[in-house]
């Protein structure tokens, strides 16, 4: 099984800074594409950002500027390093990763569990 465990959420003032991390585990032969999703309450998920193996990066408009993504990959993990946050950026961010489990097997999509971003005014 492969699990994908998100930290590094919690609650800040706005213009503040906050560091996620997010670490895959399990039977791993190689992660494609990782990246952050997040999710408001009654709105849809969306992307924030997300990372190739050879570190190629797409962002959001909304956060291109603010937002960094970053990955590890001896260490199957990506972070997301957010700067001047703002209360628009309050919600559950989820991790996503396409991971192959087996040399000559095929790339499945994981979510981690969610870590909750709260941005105060």
């Amino acid at each position: 099984q492969v699990q994908l465990v998100e930290s590094g959420g919690g609650l800040v003032q706005a213009g503040g800074s906050l560091r996620l991390s997010c670490v895959a585990s399990g039977s791993i032969f190689s992660e494609n594409v990782m990246g952050w999703y997040r999710q408001a309450p009654g709105k849809q998920r969306d992307l924030v950002a997300a990372i190739t193996r050879i570190g190629g990066t797409n962002y959001a408009d909304s956060v291109k500027g603010r937002f960094t993504i970053s990955r590890d990959n001896a260490e199957n993990t990506v972070y997301l390093q957010m700067n001047n946050l703002k209360p628009e950026d309050t919600a559950v961010y989820f991790c996503n990763a396409s991971i192959r489990r087996s040399p000559l097997g095929y790339d499945i999509n994981y979510w981690g569990q969610g870590t909750q971003v709260t941005v105060s005014s």
